[in-house]
């Protein structure tokens, strides 16, 4: 099947929170939003059509999950990443932030520390706060658009933490780290007795010849220490039907997990979910692929149009995810200053940079899923703002 990711999709009556939720976030309705991580694109169609059988029964009561649908979601990881996945050491859960907020209070005490890799998803700092723990940021390195690890820092802070959130792929630089990243990030996490938990939501969305490399098969030593938390709602547009899967490397750590939401009474998927996420592991990678090839030639629109016309705005191409990371620091402008220009002159709804790394000034980040006039017209208010500004 041939799918259409040029088709411009009326959002404003579907409840989306991307568009609802536009005055809360930028006090107005009137910009082009391109900030939060859900895509403008119809999910692929078998998913649809799953989800339409199922809405035509017309009784959904508590829900069961059956053997299928953790068959589904460990099939689509070995096929797509080599990883055999044992299927005793798998929860479901709300979602992948829901996941980590849960790991973060079980594993660890109020006042111990949580490292994370800045500039990262900015819910990391939230997870960690909201229970009390302090966060200590291994900062990321640039040079010339480019970003490393500052692994002498990071073995520093290893000494000083209890867990260490790893954002892999990397959100919001795109970055696929390689083996030999992983393996010394989690030999140094392995010797200081620090938990590490793979945030790997964006997975799926890899570009450019990369190869995405599940943290938990970088060697069985690690595999018998991480929690690894993974997610079909990125890959396929699904995320507000809430559900991820965690991977425990042994029973007790899944036990202690379970345990958490049990006494919440949060154990089942919804109707929807359970179905969603069934049919998109063993139908939608046709869909998927054509929508990789789509993302790619977005990335590239943005890039050589600000190359041309922009050339104060510096663009991270990523190699996964489909968010772009932009440099905005030849602008000269404080972080306040930026927010508004974008807001009020631009006319676009982004994320400030300073929300993945606090100490950040001059960056934003872009969410390149969505059909290419929308992007055309945003880099055309994007322009003019700048040539209005100089």
């Amino acid at each position: 099947m041939k799918y259409d990711f040029d088709q411009v999709i009326d959002r404003s009556a579907n409840r989306a929170a991307k568009y609802d939720e536009r005055i809360k976030k930028f006090g107005t309705n009137d910009v082009i939003p391109l900030w939060v991580a859900d895509m403008d694109f119809k999910t692929a169609q078998p998913i649809i059509d799953a989800m339409k059988r199922k809405a035509e029964e017309g009784i959904w009561g508590y829900t069961s999950r059956p053997d299928s649908y953790f068959e589904a979601i460990c099939s689509w990881q070995e096929r797509r990443n080599g990883w055999k996945i044992d299927k005793s050491l798998v929860s479901w859960s709300l979602g992948v932030v829901p996941a980590l907020s849960a790991i973060v209070k079980i594993f660890s005490n109020p006042g111990d520390k949580v490292m994370i890799q800045t500039p990262v998803y900015s819910e990391f700092y939230d997870v960690t706060e909201a229970w009390g723990r302090v966060v200590v940021e291994n900062q990321l390195i640039e040079k010339d658009g480019h970003w490393t690890i500052d692994f002498a820092d990071f073995e520093e802070k290893a000494r000083q933490v209890k867990i260490f959130l790893l954002c892999s792929p990397h959100n919001p630089l795109g970055i696929v780290w390689t083996k030999e990243q992983l393996q010394k990030m989690a030999e140094i996490c392995i010797a200081h007795d620090v938990l590490l938990v793979s945030d790997e939501i964006h997975s799926d969305l890899i570009f450019h010849g990369k190869k995405h490399l599940p943290t938990a098969m970088v060697s069985e030593e690690i595999a018998g220490k991480i929690i690894s938390c993974i997610s079909g709602t990125k890959t396929f547009n699904l995320a507000g039907i809430q559900a991820s899967t965690t991977v425990f490397p042994n029973a007790e750590t899944k036990k202690k997990f379970d345990r958490f939401w049990m006494n919440m009474d949060i154990h089942r998927n919804n109707a929807f979910s359970s179905v969603a996420m069934e049919a998109a592991f063993n139908e939608g990678e046709e869909w998927l692929e054509q929508l990789l090839e789509y993302l790619d030639g977005n990335f590239e629109y943005v890039k050589s149009f600000c190359e041309e016309h922009i050339p104060q705005i510096k663009v991270n191409v990523p190699d996964a995810t489909y968010l772009m990371w932009l440099d905005c620091r030849e602008l000269h402008m404080d972080n306040e200053a930026l927010r508004s220009f974008m807001i009020e002159k631009a006319g676009l709804g982004l994320n400030e940079g300073y929300t993945f790394g606090r100490s950040l000034t001059g960056y934003m980040r872009l969410n390149a899923a969505c059909p290419r006039s929308t992007l055309k017209q945003a880099m055309k208010q994007l322009k003019e703002a700048v040539d209005a500004n100089t």
